[in-house]
């Protein structure tokens, strides 16, 4: 069963939750970091994408960037920006994006719990992105960004955090520039603390990472790290990492599309032709063409869109044989374009869908890329199948939305 715990929060004052407020890191580069953050000496990309306060021509993996990091925490720490609740507590977070909420548990989630598979994996780590978060984390002693987790609805749980929510002023609440609206109450009452943690003890089999494997990943190696130089205490902080956890009936996952630098040798027609063994091809012009059901396809090509549906007999009806980006990974990216690995293959990137169809067309049209490929969004309920079933999915093939801001809530480890 799951094991969370309360935990004393790192948060700004009320008056500057808007201000410090930071999209997630891996969200954005350092230039757009750079650009969100100008004028503004509380925004947590001073902690979370530090690199902005050094050279443009900084190493963003240089220990002087995490040592930056360290520094502008501290100093938002001197500062009283960003202060510490004096008892653990459990945290709520309502985000509200085009009219559809949904509202979570901020807890420490449990390392072990996580080396049990008891909270479940659906996607693979890169070793490089894995050391990035673990320098961060100690370099801050602290673990400043969320790892967003999903579990099937507890009707227990809801209500109780419903009651709360209802009963209770929030500590923040603010829409941002984004005009996605958030809301974070403070779970105080040791009596209610008590009981969550109880009902995830007792009703909750699992949770599942939906958005942050690296987060993740990288605390469970800075816990082993630590545990290795001595014996820890049970409730040592570093032994939990930072999650916020969402009921599935509130969760929606957009598509994650594809872009490709170059045909792999293949003409336009050529590929067009060979894409015809697989796939039912139609062109329909310079309107773009976002996929309706699963195994339909989108395609931007030489200035047109093309709909592309796969034939039977190009997946099968396992949880990953079945998915959307596992036929586009077998039948054109692997056999036809020979992507072997899309983790590190430097030829593909990936779009998020919050982007929209129009960025597809951009990277194609300004030359970068060769071919887009717009895809039906992965279903919670495959995701939770995959995980369940031990597999993972192929990499970069659900994107959430909304995103959970960082520096509302930082777990400090030290």
């Amino acid at each position: 069963m799951a094991i969370i715990q309360p935990f004393k929060g790192l948060r700004p004052l009320p008056n500057l939750a808007a201000q410090v407020a930071a999209k997630p890191y891996d969200v954005l580069s350092a230039a757009e970091a750079k650009e969100a953050a100008h004028g503004n000496p509380y925004s947590y990309y001073h902690v979370s994408k530090s690199e902005i306060d050094l050279p443009e021509n900084i190493d963003s993996h240089s220990q002087a960037v995490y040592d930056k990091a360290a520094e502008n925490l501290r100093a938002m720490i001197a500062a009283g920006t960003l202060v510490q609740d004096a008892i653990p507590c459990y945290y709520i977070y309502k985000l509200v994006m085009d009219g559809r909420s949904q509202t979570g548990l901020v807890a420490a989630s449990s390392v072990a719990d996580y080396n049990a598979g008891i909270i479940k994996k659906h996607e693979f780590t890169r070793p490089d992105k894995e050391l990035d978060r673990i320098n961060h984390i100690k370099a801050t002693q602290a673990q400043t960004g969320n790892v967003f987790l999903a579990y099937n609805d507890v009707p227990e749980v809801n209500s109780l955090i419903d009651r709360w929510t209802a009963q209770h002023t929030p500590a923040y609440e603010f829409t941002a520039e984004d005009n996605i609206q958030h809301t974070v109450w403070v779970v105080d009452d040791a009596n209610v603390v008590n009981e969550i943690t109880r009902l995830f003890q007792v009703k909750v089999p699992c949770t599942y990472i939906a958005d942050g494997h690296h987060r993740a990943a990288s605390a469970g190696l800075v816990q082993k790290e630590y545990a290795a130089k001595g014996s820890l205490a049970a409730d040592a902080p570093v032994n939990y990492f930072l999650t916020t956890i969402f009921p599935a009936s509130q969760l929606a996952i957009m598509d994650y599309n594809r872009v490709v630098k170059d045909l792999n040798g293949h003409t336009p027609a050529g590929f067009l032709s060979l894409l015809q063994y697989d796939f039912d091809v139609f062109e329909v012009g310079h309107t773009p063409k976002k996929p309706n059901a699963l195994h339909e396809f989108g395609m931007y090509l030489g200035g047109r869109w093309y709909h592309l549906i796969a034939r039977e007999g190009t997946y099968t009806t396992d949880p990953i044989g079945v998915l959307d980006v596992t036929i586009l990974s077998n039948n054109v990216l692997d056999k036809l374009l020979g992507i072997k690995d899309q983790r590190t293959d430097k030829r593909i990137d990936f779009v998020g869908g919050i982007r929209g169809l129009g960025e597809l067309v951009k990277r194609v049209d300004s030359g970068e890329m060769q071919v887009a490929f717009a895809l039906y969004p992965v279903t919670i309920q495959q995701l939770f199948d995959i995980a369940d079933s031990g597999n993972v999915m192929p990499p970069k093939s659900t994107w959430f939305e909304p995103k959970l801001r960082d520096g509302l809530i930082t777990h400090l480890i030290g």
